[in-house]
């Protein structure tokens, strides 16, 4: 089959096409036929040299695709809800890797079904996101209806799915992003607010916007230099919810505001979970976000897709900053498109 191989650690100019054997699933595994394929900034990192696999994973990068189940693996494979899977199955699945490929094997409680209404390219942009955004913002940061999130990087498909959940859950939503279109799109989805952070001091916004209570949940990627202004940001028994280090891995901050209002510090990473553990997270995804996806409460949003073997121009656009939602690859041999 054709995968896309990281060279060498470097540019996007390392992806190359490559012929590599099919893969075999295991006890529990399937193997899906590969129809698209998204791409996250994990896959970047992994590129740059940044971000390896865990351990057994495979090297191939991507970290979620959707397709047809084309063969089973022994011990009848399940998903995290019971569903016996079969050949034929229109599922979508979070991956540890092996995405940018025509086939990958990956554990049944990994799957999910594709809600209704979707293609195979908003599909292959569910998962990461989708999966990220509930652990985070609703299991670690138990966000509740009538709270409000504070979403950093809010275009981004971490930040347009958070914000269309939040909304959907009940949830207040203020945004940051680095243009006023951008901000504009926040609005569009939903947000309350959206804050320029090119032009505006974030924190004495949500200050404004919140008349001085701050926010509740902040969900954030950046980390290094935010940490202190977040925590200004919070309301009392606020948390603060790291799920990235754009910005840096270390921080000085003050430990009064912590004790004074009472604050939760947390975060977490994905892919290095077992399936076991990927798949409480997909049961409560098809139980509670499924269907809102399903009547179109929440969409995820694609920007482009590239074919499989335009990998590197689909990280060139991702790098680009310019990404509205999700760049998605698909198995075909075509141009770009934008939506």
């Amino acid at each position: 089959m054709r995968v896309i191989e990281i060279s060498s650690p470097g540019p996007a100019d390392v992806l190359r096409v490559v012929d590599r054997p099919v893969p075999a699933p295991g006890p529990g595994d399937v193997v899906i036929a590969i129809e698209a394929a998204g791409v996250n900034r994990p896959d970047l990192m992994q590129r740059e040299g940044h971000y390896p696999p865990p351990k057994g994973a495979t090297d191939i990068p991507g970290l979620e695709a959707a397709g047809r189940i084309i063969s089973v693996g022994p011990g009848e494979p399940q998903s995290a809800s019971g569903r016996v899977w079969k050949v034929g199955d229109a599922v979508c699945a979070l991956l540890p890797g092996g995405g940018y490929a025509e086939q990958v094997a990956v554990s049944g409680l990994c799957c999910l079904p594709i809600p209704d209404g979707l293609s195979m390219e908003q599909a292959a942009a569910l998962p990461e996101t989708f999966f990220t955004v509930w652990t985070n913002v609703f299991d670690r940061g138990r966000l509740q209806s009538g709270e409000t999130l504070l979403v950093h990087g809010g275009t981004s498909g971490i930040g347009t799915t958070a914000i269309q959940l939040a909304i959907a859950r009940g949830a207040h939503v203020i945004a940051t992003a680095g243009s006023d279109d951008k901000c504009a799109v926040c609005v569009s989805l939903g947000a309350s607010a959206a804050i320029n952070y090119r032009t505006e001091d974030f924190v004495e916004r949500v200050k404004t916007i919140t008349e001085g209570r701050g926010v509740n949940v902040i969900l954030d990627i950046i980390g290094g230099d935010y940490t202190s202004k977040n925590l200004s940001c919070l309301a009392r028994d606020g948390r603060l919810v790291q799920i990235g280090l754009m910005g840096g891995a270390t921080a000085t901050i003050s430990l009064t505001p912590i004790l004074l209002k009472r604050l939760t510090i947390t975060g977490s990473t994905l892919r290095i979970r077992t399936p076991e553990e990927k798949g409480l997270i997909a049961a409560s995804l098809e139980r509670e976000v499924w269907p809102l996806v399903a009547d179109g409460r929440v969409r995820p949003i694609v920007h482009a897709t590239f074919a499989l073997d335009q990998a590197a121009d689909a990280h060139r656009l991702l790098e680009s900053g310019q990404v509205v939602g999700k760049v998605v690859l698909r198995n075909t041999i075509a141009s770009a498109t934008a939506v």
